[in-house]
């Protein structure tokens, strides 16, 4: 389906399902202080040209949810710098300001990142669950813009 150039979507584990089948670069490993995280925790859209982020302004700052053991994402240092400076890498954790570092990276993930795309754009992964913050009466919207550009 990805190889036609079909859309495919991986939160969390399904992420690191993308990674392993080689959809996508990297690879998810534990957390750097080794423990569960289950939070709401602030993301900044980075790349808003996309089918999956279409409905989203460059730099948005959103919140999702978290619940992950091992979010912390990998990859060796030519990968890291090719899907940085190919937009590549779709969201980043940060504070509530859209600042990125250690204070603001819940899994010590490289560069803060926490959804990649591949390099055709058409499969994204990301740790933070959109899926559960859809409607207000949940807590709130900010995933509907991402399910709304794929439905666009």
């Amino acid at each position: 389906h990805a190889a036609r150039g079909g859309l495919v979507l991986g939160v969390c584990n399904g992420f690191q399902i993308l990674c392993e089948a080689g959809l996508l670069p990297g690879v998810l490993m534990r957390n750097a202080d080794l423990r569960f995280i289950c939070k709401m925790q602030h993301v900044r859209v980075e790349n808003a040209q996309t089918a999956f982020t279409r409905r989203y302004a460059p730099g948005q700052i959103v919140k999702f949810a978290i619940a992950h053991g091992e979010g912390n994402f990998v990859a060796d240092d030519d990968t890291i710098r090719r899907i940085e400076a190919e937009g590549r890498v779709a969201f980043r954790y940060c504070d509530a300001e859209g600042k990125v570092g250690a204070n603001s990276n819940p899994n010590g993930a490289i560069n803060s990142i926490a959804g990649v795309f591949n390099d055709r754009f058409n499969v994204l992964g990301l740790m933070p669950h959109p899926e559960n913050l859809i409607d207000p009466l949940v807590g709130g919207a900010d995933g509907r813009p991402l399910f709304a550009s794929l439905a666009a």
